[in-house]
C-alpha cells in the first residue's frame, strides 16, 4: 500500500443534448449547451478539459425519452430534458483529433445492439483515439425506448442484466479472443498482410446470442475498451464488480457513500480480484469563484435560471413513476417498478416529500452540490475523497462552458499546491493511466478466460477459442 496521498481522477460529466443533469440551465444568458449539435462545441470541450489536466470526458446516453411525468413529453421538450440527445459514438473520432491524452468514457445500452457490431464499432474507435477508449455498460431503464424498437415494455431488471452477462462474454471472444497479438505481419515483399494461422473463428451459441466467424478488426492498444458501470442494485452490483474497472455511484451523505464504497471493494475481492482493480467516481456538481461571497452569488444567479420541475420530470423516469399527482408535504410512498432500483428503494427507507425534491433540486439535478471558493471546493473534495474511499469525482456542467472552465481556473490549482491532482499527463492508454498496469485487463479479469494470447508468462488460461462455444 502506498504511502503517498492518493492522486484525485477527474472526468467531466456530459451528455450530447441541452439539458442533462441541472435542468434550465440552457436559459442562463451564458450558456452554449444549445450549441450541442456543432462539432467546435465538443471540440472546443475537449480541448479546454486536456488543458485541465482532466482524466476522462465521460458521455451518458439514454434510449427514449423521459415521458413519465404528467404521462406527458410536453415539460420534457419544453426544457429539452435530454430530448433532443444525439448519439455520443459520434464525437469521438473529432474529439481525439485535437488532443492526445483525455479518455473517452461513451455510454451505449446493450439491450439495443447486436455485441458483433457494437466490439466492432468500439474496436474501430479504440484505433482510432491510439487506445483512450471506455464503454460505460448500461441495461435501460426506459419503457419508451422499449416502444420505439417495437416492444411492449422493459425486460425484467435481472433478466437485463443476464442478458448483459452473454453480451460482455461474446464481446470479450471478439475483443480477446480472435487475433493474436502478432497477427498481423503487414510484409509487402512476402506478400502476406495477416498470418491466417493466428486469426481465430468464433463460435458462440448462447441463450440471447449466436455468433460465428472471425472477428473483422485487429486488436487495438487496448484491445476492450475501459470498462465503466454504474449498478447499484443487488443485482447490479455483482455484475459491476465481475466486470467494470471503474465504478459510477451517487449520494450526499458521506457516511452511506463509505458503506457503498466498503461494499463495493468487498465484493470486487469475492469475484477474485484485487479491491483497487475498481476506481470509484462519485457524481458531483460544483460552483466556483474567486472567493466563498461570489460562489454564492453565482449560485443564486444559477438558480434563477434553474428549473427545479424539471428535476422532478428526470427523476419521474429514473423511478418509473409520476410524481406529478403527489402534493409538495405529501411523503413519496415505495413502490417496486423495473426501473432504477437503488434510486427507487430510498423511498422505503426514508420520507421523502416532493419539496424535499424540489429543495434538492434548486439546481435543476440532484447531485451533491459544493459552493465555494477554490481552496474550499479543493480542501471539501479531498476530505470526502480521503474519508468515503473513493477514487474521483464525475463533475456535472452547469453553465457551459464556464462551469469547466471556473473549476479549472479556481479548483485544478488548489489541487496540485495540496499534492492531489497530477501537474502533467502519463503517456499512455486510459487504462494505463488510470491503473499504471499496461494498456490490457488484468490476468485476474473474467476477460482472460476468453482470451488467444498470453499477456504474460504467469498466465495459465490461454486457449484457441476456433471451437468455443458458450
Amino acid at each position: 500500500m502506498s504511502h503517498f496521498p492518493k492522486k484525485i481522477l477527474l472526468n467531466a460529466f456530459d451528455m450530447n443534448c441541452v439539458g442533462h443533469i441541472n435542468h434550465g440551465l440552457w436559459t442562463h444568458p451564458r450558456d452554449q449547451s444549445f450549441r450541442f449539435n456543432e462539432i467546435e462545441y465538443w471540440t472546443d470541450l475537449a480541448k479546454t478539459l486536456e488543458a485541465g489536466l482532466f482524466d476522462g470526458l465521460f458521455i451518458a446516453d439514454i434510449t427514449g425519452s423521459y415521458d413519465v411525468y404528467q404521462n406527458s413529453l410536453d415539460l420534457t421538450l419544453r426544457e429539452s430534458i435530454q430530448l433532443p440527445s444525439h448519439d455520443p459514438t459520434t464525437l469521438v473520432s473529432a474529439m481525439a483529433a485535437v488532443t492526445q491524452h483525455i479518455g473517452f468514457g461513451i455510454t451505449v445500452n446493450l439491450s439495443y445492439e447486436h455485441p458483433y457490431q457494437f466490439a466492432r464499432r468500439f474496436a474501430s474507435l479504440d484505433h482510432l483515439t491510439n487506445g483512450r477508449l471506455g464503454w460505460n455498460i448500461v441495461t435501460g431503464y426506459l419503457d419508451s425506448a422499449e416502444r420505439l424498437i417495437g416492444h411492449k415494455n422493459l425486460k425484467d431488471h435481472d433478466l437485463r442484466y443476464d442478458q448483459a452477462e452473454e453480451f460482455l462474454e461474446l464481446s470479450y471472444k471478439f475483443w480477446e479472443g480472435s487475433w493474436q497479438d502478432d497477427a498481423l505481419l503487414k510484409d509487402k515483399k512476402n506478400r502476406i498482410f495477416t498470418d491466417p494461422k493466428k486469426v481465430h473463428s468464433i463460435e458462440h451459441h448462447g441463450r440471447f446470442y449466436q455468433s460465428q466467424g472471425v472477428f473483422q478488426v485487429s486488436p487495438s492498444k487496448q484491445r476492450t475498451p475501459v470498462l465503466y458501470q454504474a449498478g447499484s442494485s443487488t443485482r447490479g452490483l455483482k455484475f459491476a464488480t465481475k466486470h467494470a474497472e471503474c465504478i459510477f455511484i451517487g449520494g450526499d451523505n458521506p457516511e452511506k457513500i463509505q458503506q457503498q464504497v466498503q461494499q463495493i471493494r468487498q465484493l470486487t475481492r469475492e469475484n477474485g480480484r484485487s479491491e483497487d482493480a475498481i476506481k470509484i467516481f462519485l457524481g458531483i456538481s460544483v460552483v466556483v469563484a474567486k472567493n466563498n461571497d461570489l460562489a454564492h452569488e453565482k449560485l443564486r444567479e444559477y438558480q434563477s435560471y434553474a428549473n427545479p420541475e424539471a428535476g422532478l420530470a428526470h427523476f419521474s423516469s429514473s423511478i418509473g413513476k409520476d410524481l406529478s399527482v403527489y402534493k409538495d408535504d405529501e411523503a413519496i410512498p415505495y413502490q417496486k417498478t423495473n426501473s432504477i432500483q437503488s434510486v427507487n428503494n430510498r423511498f422505503k427507507e426514508q420520507k421523502i416529500t416532493i419539496q424535499d425534491l424540489k429543495n434538492q433540486h434548486s439546481l435543476g439535478g440532484r447531485y451533491p452540490l459544493f459552493v465555494g471558493s477554490g481552496d474550499e471546493i479543493a480542501e471539501a473534495l479531498i476530505n470526502l475523497l480521503d474519508f468515503t474511499g473513493i477514487d474521483g469525482f464525475n463533475l456535472t456542467r452547469t453553465v457551459t462552458p464556464e462551469s469547466h472552465q471556473d473549476f479549472i481556473k479556481f479548483v485544478i490549482p488548489e489541487l496540485q499546491s495540496r499534492d492531489r491532482f497530477k501537474t502533467k499527463y502519463e503517456n499512455g492508454t486510459l487504462r494505463h493511466k488510470l491503473f499504471q498496469h499496461g494498456d490490457h485487463l488484468s490476468n485476474l479479469h473474467p476477460a482472460q478466460e476468453f482470451r488467444c494470447f498470453k499477456q504474460t508468462d504467469s498466465h495459465k488460461n490461454t486457449r484457441d477459442l476456433t471451437q468455443q462455444t458458450a
